[in-house]
């Protein structure tokens, strides 16, 4: 693994200047673990001690936040179509199965975060959690880095949101309606359908759809408002009327504020893995993908506003509105027809 280019360590130029990026950790703060239980076979997890914590948002980026903290790189939900996979790249990991299984824990994010907030320069800006790596996927249930994190959000009332697909959040409902007192705090969980069947061959290491909207009515009878990022709608296996009405009334009825949809886009990396997963599981639809996306990483704009005007439809008669002003603002999903794609190891968002 090439860490080098990331560290502390890295040679300056002959003028001084850093040649790469500012260092993310220590060269001497990794230590590489792997834990012989059923629910972490197969992964290995790589402790650093990060720099840096809250990073700014690509300018390039129509998300409506500017800083995210993200205490994983890496994901062992494994969804075949994850936009992040390309940042595995940044340390000569694989965007495959490597992604899926080689998890980088920034395991002092907690502290790092108190002392970041506390700093003069930071002006309490809102701060988006799970937009790149969900921050509750599995490593979190042994690490336990999100209540610290939350903690040093409540203690500071900096507003934050947090999108997820991992149940493992109600273990910090008490933390979350803490913070929830003294700031702004928005919960999103994303579900892009119910179809069981789909769900175990694209996201294998997720929570079951029935048991992330199951979450979401708890949140809400908890007090803590929790609207459904509907992502991604999947073009020709998750976009039929009668599933996009199946999913809008299985959201509806888990007390969700609002449901975003958001269809399907493919960059750089997760496009390659993607489509050798089609080509496994559903060989027949390679070519209409090819024509879908031959312009790059979204679905046409036509395409995208037929699945958003159906699914505000559904939403009405159901009675859920669509995202407003009081849902979790990381999922304020602007349309986006054109590639933005950034140049190099900067933080992605989810468009």
């Amino acid at each position: 693994m090439r860490w080098n280019h990331l560290t502390e360590d890295a040679k300056p130029a002959g003028d001084g200047r850093p040649t790469g990026p500012p260092a993310l950790f220590g060269a001497d703060s990794v230590v590489t673990r792997t834990f012989d239980t059923p629910e972490f076979r197969g992964i290995t997890f790589h402790e650093v001690r990060a720099r840096s914590i809250v990073n700014r948002v690509p300018g390039a980026s129509r998300m409506p936040f500017e800083w995210t903290v993200n205490p994983y790189r890496g994901c062992s939900h494994a969804c075949v179509y994850c936009f992040a996979r390309k940042t595995h790249s940044y340390l000569d990991l694989d965007t495959g199965t490597g992604f899926d299984s080689q998890i980088v824990v920034k395991v002092n994010a907690p502290e790092l975060l108190r002392r970041e907030l506390g700093a003069a320069r930071w002006d309490g800006a809102h701060i988006a959690m799970g937009t790149n790596v969900d921050c509750y996927q599995r490593a979190e249930g042994r690490y336990r880095l999100m209540p610290g994190i939350i903690e040093a959000l409540g203690e500071r009332a900096n507003p934050f949101s947090i999108l997820t697909k991992g149940t493992l959040i109600l273990r910090d409902l008490p933390l979350l309606r803490r913070a929830a007192a003294v700031t702004d705090v928005g919960v999103s969980v994303s579900a892009g359908f119910t179809d069981t069947a789909l769900w175990r061959t694209v996201e294998p290491g997720t929570p079951s759809p029935a048991a992330r909207l199951a979450a979401v009515r708890a949140l809400t009878d908890a007090g803590i408002e929790c609207g459904v990022l509907m992502a991604p709608v999947i073009p020709f296996l998750g976009d039929s009327p009668e599933q996009l009405r199946e999913t809008v009334r299985a959201v509806a009825a888990s007390g969700a504020t609002s449901v975003t949809p958001l269809v399907l886009h493919l960059r750089p990396g997760a496009r390659e893995w993607f489509t050798a997963w089609l080509g496994r599981h559903h060989p027949h639809l390679v070519e209409r993908y090819a024509r879908m996306y031959a312009g790059g990483s979204y679905a046409p704009t036509w395409y995208q506003r037929r699945i958003t005007r159906q699914v505000h439809e559904l939403a009405a008669e159901f009675g859920i509105g669509p995202s407003g002003p009081g849902a979790a603002r990381a999922v304020v999903l602007p349309e986006r027809p054109a590639d933005a794609a950034p140049a190099g190891p900067t933080q992605l968002t989810l468009l």
